[in-house]
């Protein structure tokens, strides 16, 4: 199946489960709009979140996608019920903390969850957290603000790492624990967070778990594409597209 496979996010952050697709099916066609003209997601209502989710899929299925990537957190949260009823036929994939592999293959005592407020607060993170609470303290970490540095294209540095230094202050001991990181954007901090974590505590995000799911549902519908190399298309809401698009061309290691 040639047509492309659509990803939508709030921004930039997306990129991070496009670049495990991509890692996995490079083979296939991308297309992927980041929604920053409206972002941050995290501070608007769900009803708002779904409202610009269901208008991000449309425009990709306008634009010929034969399959959408909802890549963010927080528009999974409130709005991949409102799309898979929109459009019942098409292959939709969406994202959540990674609590369970935490949990299960990680044996994590501690979850610290770091996400945006509105993915926290929504029905889909509390039945998470509420399925593993009896085996795991979890515990979430809202990060309002940490979005908007990456939008910026500050993935280290200074600011980034007294926010988060900042944020993990607050959550007490790390032993026996793993950080989630609940949100697309945040993979691009990893390294930085990584620096400010006691050795050997876990970070794990549930980008490559899409990428998987994606797969298999191509595969299963008759849709997956193999040989060749595929292409990446960027598109984005904002007045300043054309500098968002570079970076999330940056944030992929994509030639210029």
């Amino acid at each position: 199946m040639e047509r492309p496979i659509g990803f939508f996010d709030s921004g930039v952050g997306g990129v991070s489960v496009l670049r495990a697709a991509r890692h996995l099916m490079p083979e296939e066609d991308y297309i992927y709009y980041g929604d920053s003209a409206h972002a941050p997601y995290g501070v608007k209502t769900p009803a708002q979140v779904q409202d610009l989710t269901l208008a991000g899929v449309a425009f990709l299925l306008d634009k010929g996608a034969k399959a959408i990537v909802i890549a963010c957190n927080t528009a999974t949260s409130a709005a991949i019920r409102a799309v898979r009823e929109r459009y019942p036929d098409l292959v939709v994939v969406g994202l959540e903390p990674a609590v369970k592999p935490a949990v299960e293959k990680l044996a994590a005592e501690k979850v610290v969850v770091l996400a945006t407020t509105a993915t926290l607060a929504g029905e889909k993170f509390r039945h998470l957290a509420d399925a593993f609470q009896a085996t795991a303290q979890i515990v979430p970490l809202p990060c309002p603000g940490l979005m908007e540095l990456i939008e910026q294209g500050e993935t280290s540095g200074p600011r980034v790492e007294a926010f988060l230094r900042e944020k993990l202050a607050t959550v007490g001991s790390l032993e026996k624990a793993a950080v989630v990181l609940g949100c697309t954007h945040y993979p691009f901090v990893r390294p930085a967070l990584a620096a400010l974590l006691p050795d050997g505590v876990p970070i794990i995000d549930g980008s490559e778990g899409a990428a998987h799911q994606l797969e298999r549902l191509l595969v299963q519908r008759g849709l997956r594409r193999t040989g060749g190399q595929g292409t990446v298309v960027f598109f984005n809401s904002d007045a300043q597209a054309e500098r968002l698009n570079a970076l999330c061309r940056q944030l992929l290691e994509l030639p210029y």
